[in-house]
């Protein structure tokens, strides 16, 4: 009894650790978009057995890093420049819309829930703390969507969510890591700044929170990333024009 209770467990562990180490790779660098994660090879790297590294890599195609390849494998994401803007209007979108509906529903214990997020975030603003802050990060993001109480808009944007490469974003931090504090601090107060508009049930400031939020990440897609600016800007008008009745209801 003891032995069925405690190996599904400690696979968890080993689970989660690979997944850890494969993150912390992609955003180091060490893999390139479109390169392909060999089972075998990160198993022996590990010292751990194919069943934990098959879920790590599965957790990293649900999350985005990566893409599953029918009778392939799997290789890291390497989206167009087109996809990229597409899931960054499609985001900008949903997300908005989502957070102006929670302004009405969200309850005490859901604000309580990402008002410890919030807390657990704040000191992590190292190269290390990347993984973890990132977690979080898309944890709080997901439970403010989720407070829209609309189950089928928060599996829309999960879906776009996992197709937003933030992991290029960390990735281009990691390697110039005198932008990574200012970076982190900022988004930690857009955060911050969308959380207190939530708890104050006010959906015209929460929505102009969100995308003050989203289109920084747009500026950063161009700065950091090198996509067009004209490509990000026209889509973005498109939405934005969408969502003027959000802001000024």
């Amino acid at each position: 009894m003891v032995m069925q209770d405690t190996a599904p467990i400690l696979r968890k562990s080993m689970r989660d650790d690979a997944f850890s180490y494969l993150h912390e790779r992609i955003i180091a660098g060490h893999y390139s978009p479109g390169e392909w994660l060999r089972q075998d090879d990160i198993s022996t790297q590990l010292g751990i057995s194919m069943t934990p590294v098959r879920e790590a890599l599965d957790l990293l195609v649900s999350a985005g890093f990566a893409e599953r390849i029918p009778f392939r494998g799997v290789r890291i994401l390497q989206p167009s420049l087109e996809e990229i803007v597409d899931s960054y209007a499609t985001r900008l979108l949903l997300e908005s819309s989502a957070i102006y509906i929670a302004a009405f529903t969200i309850s005490p214990a859901q604000i309580s829930t990402l008002e410890n997020i919030l807390h657990q975030n704040k000191s992590l603003v190292q190269n290390n703390d990347i993984t973890h802050e990132r977690v979080l990060s898309r944890e709080l993001h997901e439970a403010m969507v989720s407070a829209s109480g609309n189950a089928v808009l928060q599996k829309m944007y999960l879906n776009v969510l996992n197709t937003f490469p933030d992991w290029m974003l960390y990735k281009y931090f990691f390697h110039n890591p005198e932008l990574l504090n200012k970076n982190i601090n900022k988004e930690y107060q857009e955060h911050f700044d969308i959380v207190n508009a939530l708890a104050e049930h006010d959906p015209k400031l929460a929505v102009c929170r969100t995308i003050q939020h989203i289109t920084s990440r747009g500026r950063e897609l161009e700065e950091f990333i090198g996509i067009p600016r004209d490509l990000v800007r026209s889509k973005e008008a498109c939405i934005l024009r969408l969502l003027t009745p959000y802001m000024n209801s």
